[in-house]
C-alpha cells in the first residue's frame, strides 16, 4: 500500500512540474489544523514530508494562522508550538488579521504564482482550492500524509493550454525572460532604457574623389542666311580597266586548259 501511495504522489508531482512549473525546494503552506492532526497521529512533519514528496521542502505559514491558534486557547497549544517553528510569510492582513482559511486563500490569489503546496484539514480551504488551478493539496488520513489528485480546474486549465486557448505559466515565464533579455517592456512592446547609438561609419571612397572638370564643348556654326550648304561630292574612281580585266579572265583560263 505504501509503494502504491508513493507512485501516485510521484505521478501527481510530475503533473505539477511539467504543467505549472513547480520546482524544488517545494514551498508548503501549513495551518493549525494540519499541525493538530500531525500531533494526534504522531507524524514528524519535517522528516516525513521531504521523503513523501521526494525532494527538498520549505515549510511556511502566515501570521494570521498563528494568531488564530492563540485565540483558540490551550486546546491547540501543541499545534501552535509546531507552527511557530516554520517560516512566517508576509500576508496582506498584517494590520487587521483574518481567519486562517481566508488568509491562505488570499496567498494563492487566482493562479498560485508562488507555487505553494497547501497542507490543511480545513474544509473551507479544501473547497476553495478546487476553483484555483495549480494548487497541490496535502492532508492527513489514517495516520499518513496524502497528496490529493489534481482538481478538475487544474485538469481543465491544462487541457485549455494544450488546445491553444491559454498560455501556461511556464510559457509566460519564458516569454518574460526573453523580453528582459531583449529589453522589451510589457506595454506595447517598447524597448527599455536608452536608445542605441549608431556607429560612425567611414565615408564612401567614391564620394571623396574630385569631380572632373568638363572641357569646352564645340559648337557648330550655323549657316547664315543666304549661304548655301556645300555638298561633299566624292570623286568616282575609274573602274573601267578593272572591269575589262576581270571579264577577260575566263577566256584566259580556257586557253590554258
Amino acid at each position: 500500500m505504501k509503494i502504491k501511495r508513493q507512485k501516485q504522489a510521484k505521478k501527481t508531482i510530475s503533473f505539477y512540474k511539467y504543467n505549472f512549473n513547480f520546482r524544488q525546494p517545494f514551498q508548503i503552506l501549513l495551518d493549525g489544523t494540519f499541525c493538530q492532526a500531525a500531533l494526534k497521529n504522531k507524524i514528524q512533519i519535517k522528516e516525513q514530508l521531504p521523503k513523501y514528496l521526494m525532494g527538498e521542502v520549505q515549510l511556511c505559514t502566515t501570521s494570521c494562522a498563528l494568531k488564530e491558534l492563540e485565540t483558540l486557547g490551550k486546546e491547540l497549544y501543541g499545534a501552535k508550538l509546531i507552527l511557530q517553528r516554520f517560516q512566517v510569510r508576509r500576508c496582506p492582513h498584517f494590520k487587521s488579521p483574518v481567519s486562517a482559511s481566508e488568509c491562505l486563500l488570499s496567498m494563492l490569489d487566482k493562479t498560485n504564482p508562488h507555487h505553494y503546496f497547501v497542507a490543511t484539514q480545513d474544509f473551507t480551504v479544501t473547497t476553495g482550492l478546487k476553483s484555483i488551478p495549480g494548487v497541490p493539496l496535502l492532508y492527513i488520513i489514517l495516520n499518513t500524509i496524502v497528496l490529493d489528485k489534481p482538481s478538475q480546474s487544474s485538469l481543465d486549465h491544462v487541457q485549455a493550454v494544450q488546445l491553444g486557448e491559454l498560455v501556461s505559466p511556464a510559457q509566460q515565464q519564458s516569454i518574460r525572460s526573453l523580453k528582459e533579455e531583449q529589453g522589451i517592456s510589457g506595454k506595447g512592446g517598447e524597448r527599455r532604457g536608452k536608445k542605441r547609438k549608431r556607429k560612425q561609419s567611414n565615408p564612401n571612397p567614391l564620394s571623396c574623389l574630385k569631380k572632373k572638370k568638363k572641357g569646352p564643348t564645340l559648337q557648330l556654326k550655323k549657316p547664315e542666311e543666304g549661304e548655301k550648304k556645300k555638298r561633299s561630292r566624292h570623286k568616282r574612281r575609274k573602274t573601267d580597266g578593272q572591269v575589262t580585266a576581270i571579264c577577260s579572265l575566263p577566256s584566259m583560263v580556257k586557253l590554258k586548259l
